[in-house]
């Protein structure tokens, strides 16, 4: 996939998103990377039209995003729908989801990847 030229701002936001994960994102991370779950490949604080989002498969256009409380405003209906516009599919799982029931959180993404089924 070709990349978008990024402002170098947003390019150093990334880049420290990725070293400062919530404990959420890095136990969800560790099941993603490295093409582990069904050999998705997933990119972490993925740049996307003008937002840095947590976790990206380019190939499927899945976007997941791991929310606290701080992401239940109106800049995130925004954000979704742009995103929808282009093509991606937006999936967002609660910190404690992801904390507390990894599993069930990962089967969700694989049926969403469209791999259901898939050994």
């Amino acid at each position: 996939m070709p990349h978008t030229p990024l402002p170098p701002r947003n390019r150093a936001n990334a880049k420290s998103m990725r070293k400062a994960m919530t404990d959420a994102e890095l136990k969800l991370w560790n099941e993603l990377r490295a093409h582990r779950l069904m050999g998705l490949g997933f990119r972490r604080q993925f740049p996307i039209a003008g937002y840095i989002v947590d976790f990206a498969c380019p190939e499927k256009k899945l976007v997941v995003e791991v929310d606290g409380s701080q992401h239940a405003d109106a800049g995130d209906e925004a954000r979704t729908k742009r995103l929808e516009r282009d093509g991606w599919t937006i999936l967002r799982f609660w910190n404690d989801d992801v904390i507390r029931d990894i599993d069930n959180v990962c089967q969700h993404i694989v049926i969403e990847a469209g791999l259901a089924g898939a050994t």
